[in-house]
């Protein structure tokens, strides 16, 4: 339904009109909705609209149309229309911007609020008013192979770039945030049942989603996953105790897709008040249950409340009118991406050969050698149910050719390593172009761990039942995407850069991915390096103005890239239960004493810029701090100032991330920049209470342009007459360094 006919005269198009001009409130406008409608209607409200027999289709209509639910024409209710965006529209050809973990790796929440509000626009123009594009599931391993989808490791990091996308998404759409909780693998994420202790819970894999909750998000989307032996959507303890007693959530919760409802009545009465996309279980069984009194007519007009409530809400204060087709993929948005793209590119190395360091090309360039499978790839990324298809796409060979017009580019697969060395030897320099693709890494759209009895009684025991698990265990093998079995490149890749970088001294890197890739087998023979991820439709022209330097690299790894997988948690993807603790990501490695071979926050600019911190106010509902930055080299740059806290009492302090900002300074200039800083990091829960607390412990404070390699200068910073004035927290003490 579009926004006209939303407006015209009807019973919902007046009782948006009323909450709009202040007339009765959200809560209100509901009930006199739901007074109007019938039990069958009501009932509507509670799953898809789509029949069953439309499941086969779901991959082809993704693209199409937005996917409704709780549509009652009769009352002019035009339902939640759901598109998919964690990088722009899945409805026809759209904006592709880098995937959500590049993103993060710009480390700027603006520039994120302003992809939020391109995807909810263009979700808008296509008939959508509901938009999950906002998923901030923890990267506790970099094999999870929908680790594109997220925002990293940091859970601080997490929220601030959550809450930014949803503040821009809701401007015209209502925004879905996903897929809580604890959904962190792909392969057996229909199956895995995640153990987790209180501390963990809610000090690592939940504030992010608390944070974007208080940012205002309209809905939840609860996972496939189990936690602590109960599936998402029927676990009340997350989505009734947590999510709307603790946290106060007024919004509406829908299932993952398909296979993510496992119990009608039981889901209902735990708090999860939409099955998507399609009428199944509930289309089924409610009615019946409603009728025989096992279902509480109550508990059904509850998730008929919070439902129509939001999206009255949400309509009444969307911007008017809507906007046209024009917008989709326009001149703004493209360079919107191409911005992102730039600024999430991270350089890691960048040594000196000859008179200067390698990036940027020497102007005087006059013959570039472009060598890999995916050096003339758009590779966007993932083909699961995020994929995004743009009207047009950049290589970044094409990329490069654009850049330098009048430099000759000679170009080769890699596949023939001999060859490919000797056109990298006749060139001045060569860039290799390697990572991965949707065949590495992404959703796994096909499992052998479904419920195939969500789909009809005749599917929950019997022949049909094993017949179809059987297909889908068969088809599981052949699928593209899932996670990934190694965090090496292919062999092939990196026998390529051994071969090219002999050849050619003068040799570039660059690797896409949306993870972590480990590099020690040939970092050290690599002069230049650099993460160029699956940087969107505008990725190439964004790496070749990187590259030339025309524009800074302005990225920072929002991971840990370590020298040694034993030194993540242990990933099993067939997995069919895990524990998830607090050791994870660049804290497992500083708490177990591993050095990085990049650490978390990492990456270099094409100038440098010295950081001091100079002041700061901190207490148990967070503060600020003052670092002076200066620009100390010849050209202009950008750094992100990033804050971290770790108790230095302990033998080996783990950093915590507390706030970070961009800031871009001319050369020779300096400036004071101001750092929020998030208290979480250093609270504790009480599991009884539920209150917050100070941890105890001797804590300092360091201002840096990465994770801190180490603690041992803030430890000799101690002072012996006690905190900096002001800076007492609970037991421990502050300091600055």
């Amino acid at each position: 339904m579009t926004d006209t006919m939303t407006a015209e005269s009807s019973a919902y198009g007046e009782a948006v009109r009323a909450v709009r001009a202040g007339e009765l409130d959200a809560d209100e406008a509901a009930e006199l909705l739901i007074d109007l409608m019938t039990d069958g209607e009501i009932l509507g409200l509670l799953d898809g609209d789509s029949p069953r027999l439309l499941l086969p289709l779901i991959p082809i209509l993704l693209d199409r149309v937005p996917f409704v639910a709780g549509a009652v024409s009769r009352l002019g209710i035009p339902g939640i229309r759901f598109s998919d965006g964690g990088r722009g529209v899945v409805i026809g050809a759209s904006t592709a911007f880098p995937v959500t973990i590049a993103r993060a790796a710009t480390l700027d929440p603006s520039l994120e609020e302003r992809v939020g509000l391109a995807i909810g626009l263009e979700s808008r123009a296509r008939g959508a008013n509901y938009s999950a594009s906002v998923c901030v599931n923890l990267l506790r391993h970099p094999a999870w192979g929908r680790a594109q989808e997220c925002y990293g490791e940091d859970p601080v990091l997490t929220a601030r770039m959550g809450t930014a996308i949803t503040r821009g998404v809701r401007v015209h759409t209502m925004a879905c945030v996903k897929h809580f909780a604890l959904n962190s693998m792909e392969n057996e994420r229909f199956e895995v049942d995640v153990s987790v202790d209180e501390h963990a819970l809610h000090e690592v894999y939940l504030p992010h989603f608390k944070a974007v909750v208080e940012a205002g998000a309209d809905s939840v989307m609860s996972s496939y996953n189990r936690v602590r032996g109960e599936y998402m959507d029927v676990n009340r303890a997350l989505l009734t105790d947590v999510l709307r007693q603790e946290w106060g959530f007024s919004g509406f919760v829908t299932s993952d897709w398909v296979f993510g409802t496992h119990d009608a009545v039981l889901s209902l009465q735990a708090g999860m008040d939409v099955e998507m996309p399609l009428r199944l279980l509930r289309a089924r069984e409610l009615p019946a249950a409603l009728r025989s009194g096992d279902l509480a007519r109550a508990t059904v007009l509850q998730s008929a409340r919070r439902i129509l409530r939001t999206c009255v809400q949400h309509a009444a204060t969307r911007e008017v009118p809507g906007p046209t087709r024009a917008v989709i993929a326009s001149p703004a948005h493209r360079a919107l991406a191409h911005r992102v793209a730039a600024e999430s590119i991270v350089l890691l190395k960048n040594e000196t050969v000859g008179a200067a360091p390698l990036l940027p090309l020497a102007p005087t360039t006059r013959h570039l050698a472009v060598i890999g499978r995916l050096a003339a790839q758009a590779n966007l990324g993932d083909h699961g149910s995020s994929r995004v298809r743009p009207p047009s796409t950049v290589s970044p060979l094409q990329g490069l050719r654009e850049a330098l017009p009048g430099v000759r580019i000679t170009t080769t697969s890699g596949r023939n390593e001999r060859a490919a060395a000797a056109l990298a030897a006749a060139a001045e320099t060569a860039i290799i172009v390697v990572g991965l693709d949707q065949h590495d890494e992404g959703e796994s759209v096909v499992t052998g761990g479904v419920d195939v009895g969500v789909l009809g009684r005749a599917f929950g025991s019997g022949p049909f039942r094993r017949v179809l698990i059987g297909l889908a265990h068969l088809a599981s093998r052949f699928v593209r995407g899932g996670d990934r079995a190694s965090l090496d490149l292919r062999p092939s890749d990196e026998r390529l850069i051994h071969a090219v970088v002999a050849a050619n001294p003068r040799t570039v890197v660059v690797l896409i991915s949306g993870s972590a890739i480990l590099t020690e087998t040939w970092r050290d023979r690599v002069p230049a390096l650099l993460f160029a991820w699956y940087g969107g439709m505008e990725g190439g022209r964004a790496l070749a103005s990187v590259l030339t330097g025309s524009e800074e690299p302005g990225g920072r790894l929002p991971f840990v890239l370590p020298t040694d997988a034993a030194h993540l948690p242990s990933f099993d993807p067939a997995a069919k239960s895990v524990v998830y603790d607090d050791k994870w990501g660049q804290r497992r490695l500083d708490g177990e004493g591993h050095a990085a071979a990049f650490p978390f926050g990492f990456g270099l600019g094409y100038t440098t810029i010295e950081h001091r911190l100079l002041d700061h106010s901190f207490d148990d509902t967070g503060g600020n701090a003052d670092v002076l930055v200066t620009n100390t080299g010849d050209r202009e740059g950008s750094t992100v100032v990033q804050v971290y806290a770790a108790d230095v009492s302990i033998r080996r302090p783990v950093a915590q991330l507390l706030g970070f900002r961009k800031v871009t300074l001319q050369p020779g200039a300096e400036t004071t920049v101001r750092v929020i800083l998030d208290a979480g990091p250093t609270l504790q829960r009480d599991p009884a209470t539920r209150r917050w607390s100070s941890r105890a412990g001797d804590w300092a404070l360091l201002a840096g342009q990465h994770s801190p390699v180490s603690w041992a200068d803030a430890a000799r910073l101690r002072r012996p007459e006690g905190p900096i004035e002001g800076q007492a927290v609970s037991d421990g003490r502050w300091i600055c360094g």
